[in-house]
């Protein structure tokens, strides 16, 4: 038996047509690693006592893994609203490249986009995340001011844009 685990709260259903397509592929690709996880747990199987097979333990993880996450995804993908359209140009909303300045004059570009396509790597942040909702309806030279842990940050927005996917 598993650990018990708390539910977590769902995060925002909206979510940008590259990262649907993206959630879908791998839909797709998980439902294809399955198959060859299931031959090699067959074949792992086969060859006797399961107690000691290392091989047979491995693959039953995966297979719970690829499992768990298959669920969540068919679970997660119809609840999800993809928005195409960004009709707000000059405001910062869902969507949107906002360029920001620190105090010390770094920037910094991000993307809001909805939990289930957050990348810290790209510059994709969840809109449900503290900076996000800081910067929700400001417009280009506003002052965001941002506690976390007792540090606060002032950053000022330098830009705003909006992609059509």
């Amino acid at each position: 038996m598993g650990r018990w685990r708390p539910p977590v709260a769902a995060g925002s259903p909206y979510i940008t047509a590259a990262g649907f397509e993206a959630l879908q592929e791998e839909l797709t690709d998980l439902w294809d690693k399955r198959r060859k996880v299931v031959t090699a747990l067959a074949a792992a199987a086969a060859e006797g006592d399961r107690s000691e097979n290392a091989e047979y333990i491995y693959r039953k993880k995966e297979l719970g893994g690829i499992d768990r996450r298959i669920r969540y995804l068919q679970k997660r993908l119809p609840k999800l609203k993809v928005v195409r359209e960004f009709l707000q140009q000059e405001k910062i909303f869902f969507g949107a490249w906002v360029s920001l300045e620190d105090e010390s004059g770094t920037e910094s570009l991000y993307r809001i986009v909805g939990p289930d396509e957050t990348d810290g790597r790209k510059g994709h942040i969840s809109m449900d995340s503290p900076l996000a909702r800081s910067l929700m309806k400001r417009e280009i030279a506003d002052e965001v001011q941002l506690t976390i842990a007792s540090k606060t940050s002032v950053y000022v927005i330098t830009g705003i844009r909006y992609e059509t996917s």
